[in-house]
Parts: structure tokens; sequence; C-alpha cells
């Protein structure tokens, strides 16, 4: 009998994605590489084929290509048309460039958006001054700028309250993105897998919360969405999954509002909102990624209980990690932390916590405090934790692994 060799997955950007990929294709039994900015990057504490090399420049990437079977990414900042070239060449880039350039330029998803009829807030592309007072003009203030290639976390985002204001950012920048602001309730996201032959799976759609513009929490399921809702949430991502020809995991950010939901961003690769997956649901988005990016099965996307949430661990004042996190184990064994080998400066995402159970308030309690405890914020009061019996059914997942809203589809529903 031949032996059979499994496939190499080479990932572009060596932060705590890639890092965090890492275990997933051990688990698949895929190999795995990594082109890393840096030789101390995240994901080269965890993995042994490691290039470092600097992803803006071609040849670089073309070298790291021609040692792996697929292509894929920690992040969206690859220049485009390195990634058409290498494709041109006959290396396998998943997610395409084609699909790509839509989480790299907000202005092309805002127009993409608009031709597949998908909700998306008032919205304009800025060169110059009078676009911007046609804009305020239709809008009011304030209203939102962003760069529309880069920013994330936050960056390459203004609140603007005047004309003068914006055409000073305008005058560094050369073009912007003009958004309304958005009255919402509150903001969602959703993800989803897509292989190349089509398959589909989409988890449950989940509550987020930002804190300073940075993600700090997600709740799955998100609490009390209409079930409508959530059902046109998921076919929206399936429908821009499939014209998209998106390959791998995408997130979609959302804001509900009062009859509605408006699209905020895309990104194609996995995502802050969808770390509660790792241990909340039956396929975490890291192992689906691998799967979808090597055109595999997709695995389940139920959530495992009734209930799982997110807290980003956000640097703080103090660089201690260890000791704080020696103690949320000691006190909360349920809990899961996941750290990222990175130093520690304020706000800068250093981990995060899950943790899940069928008591929201009390599984939410339990995660914020653990993320800043270790964060040296010990702000909340030690969360009540269950008898030992109950603690155990509390963490247990549930006979139905059904748990939560999920759709698994192939391309016809999208």
């Amino acid at each position: 009998m031949a032996n059979v060799t499994f496939p190499r997955v080479g990932v572009i950007g060596g932060g705590q994605l890639a890092r965090m990929l890492a275990p997933a294709a051990e688990a698949l039994g895929i190999r795995f590489s990594v082109l890393a900015e840096t030789a101390d990057a995240p994901a080269t504490q965890v993995i042994n084929e490691v290039s470092v090399g600097d992803y803006t420049d071609f040849a670089t990437l073309k070298a790291f290509a021609e040692t792996v079977d697929v292509v894929t990414f920690d992040h969206e900042h690859v220049p485009p048309e390195h990634l058409q070239a290498l494709a041109e060449a006959g290396h396998v880039v998943r997610p395409g460039p084609q699909a790509l350039i839509f989480a790299q330029d907000k202005i092309l998803m805002r127009r993409r958006m608009d031709e597949l009829g998908l909700p998306n807030p008032a919205w304009a592309e800025i060169t110059s001054r009078t676009d911007v007072e046609s804009f305020a003009q239709r809008v009011g203030f304030p209203f939102i700028l962003k760069t529309p290639r880069g920013g994330y976390d936050g960056k390459g985002v203004r609140v603007i309250d005047s004309i003068d204001e914006a055409v000073t950012w305008l005058d560094e920048v050369g073009q912007l993105l003009a958004e309304e602001k958005v009255d919402f309730t509150r903001e969602l996201a959703v993800m989803v897998g897509r292989s190349p032959m089509g398959q589909t799976a989409v988890w449950p759609v989940v509550e987020t919360w930002q804190q300073n513009g940075v993600c700090k929490e997600a709740i799955a399921p998100a609490p009390g969405l209409a079930a409508g809702k959530s059902r046109e949430i998921t076919e929206a991502i399936l429908k821009v999954a499939g014209a998209l020809d998106v390959t791998g995991v995408m997130a979609m950010e959302l804001f509900e509002t009062a009859d509605g939901f408006l699209i905020n961003e895309f990104a194609m690769r996995p995502h802050n909102t969808g770390h509660w997956t790792q241990d909340g649901a039956v396929t975490s988005q890291f192992e689906q990624h691998l799967r979808a990016v090597l055109d595999l099965p997709l695995g389940s996307p139920a959530a495992r209980e009734d209930v799982s949430v997110m807290v980003n661990i956000l640097g703080a004042d103090h660089d201690d990690l260890y000791h704080p996190y020696l103690h949320v184990m000691a006190h909360d064994p349920a809990v899961k932390v996941h750290l990222y080998g990175k130093g520690v400066r304020p706000g800068r995402k250093v981990g995060h916590v899950n943790a899940y159970g069928r008591d929201a308030d009390l599984v939410l309690a339990r995660a914020r405090h653990a993320a800043d405890f270790i964060a040296g914020i010990d702000i909340n009061p030690h969360p009540q934790m269950p008898a030992p019996a109950d603690l155990d059914a509390n963490t247990t997942p549930s006979a139905d692994d059904s748990a939560g809203t999920a759709a698994t589809s192939s391309d016809e529903r999208a």
C-alpha cells in the first residue's frame, strides 16, 4: 500500500491566531509552517517549522509558498498584488486574492454589499473636501471615518465632529471611507466556514462588547436574539460567503438596530469573536479553518452548552500574568485560559478566558473575573461558585450537541 503524505499548511503571520491554529493542525495530523514577522512572535513559541521574513516582500512570500501545499493567513495585510502573483504562479492561496480583497479594502466591501442587496450603513468614498461636505449634509454630525485598508482593533477609525477635522485627516492619507454613526442596540457577530467544494457551516450568532475599540467579550448564543433575526443573519453570511467564493472561516461583525441589522466589517480568517468555539463548540474555528482550506469535510458548528462566553485579557499596569493565572486556575478549574506569549502593554490583547455552562449570568461573571484578575484589574467580586456537584453538571456537555443556533449547508442556500 502506498504511503499517503498529509498536506502542509503554511500560515502567513506569526500572531496569536497562527499560534492557536497549531493544536488543531496537530490533532488533524496536518503538517504546519508559519512565516513570522519576528523570531519571537507568538506562534514561534509553539511551532517548530518557522520562517522569519517580511510578508510584504514578494520573493520572501514565494520562497515560503514553495515549501507548503496551501497558503493561508493570520492577518489580511499581505499586499493583494503579491497574493495574485502567487496564485498565478500556481500556488494554492486560501482564501484567494479575489475574495480576500473584500476584507482588505473596506470601500470595495461596501460596494459589494450594496450589489448583493445586504444591509449597509450609509457610506461614501472620501477623496476631497467636497465629498466630506456632501456626506456631512447627508447624515449629519458626528459620523465615522475609516482608513480603507489596514485598520483593526479601533485603529484607523475616528468619530468626526467637523468638516475641518475630516479634511485634516484626509490630507494625511488621501482616501477615507465615511460611514454614518449607527444608532445600534448592541453589536453582534457571526462566523461561517466554507470549503472549495461549497460546503458551509455557521456557528451561533454571538453578542459582542467593545472596550476602547477592542473586542472585550463575546457571548454565544447572543442573549435574547429573535429566531427570525438569527436566521436572517445566518442567511446573510451564507450569501456573502458564496458570492465572494470564500475559502476558510469568515467573521461578519454587525450592528443590531431596532428594526434589523447593519453589516459592520469582515475578517477572512479566525477571529476574536470566534474564540469561544475553542471550548464551547463541537468544532473550533481553528480546526474548521484548516478543514476548509484543505477541502476536508467540515465539522459541526453546534454549541456544546447553553451558553459560552469569551472575555479578552487586555494588558494593564503589570506584566506578571503567571501568578494571577495560577490563582484563577485554582479558584475556578472549569474556566479555560488561553495566553498568547506576548509582552504586556496597556490595552493589548494578551490572552482570553472561555467559560461555558447553563447559567448565563454565572458563566459571564466567572469569565469576567478570571480575565480581569489575570490582567491585574481585580475590580469584580469573586463570583459565587456552584457546589462541586452543580459545577460538574454545569460543565458537562449536554447530550444534545445541537444546543444554540447552528447551520450547515451547501451553496444552494447562499
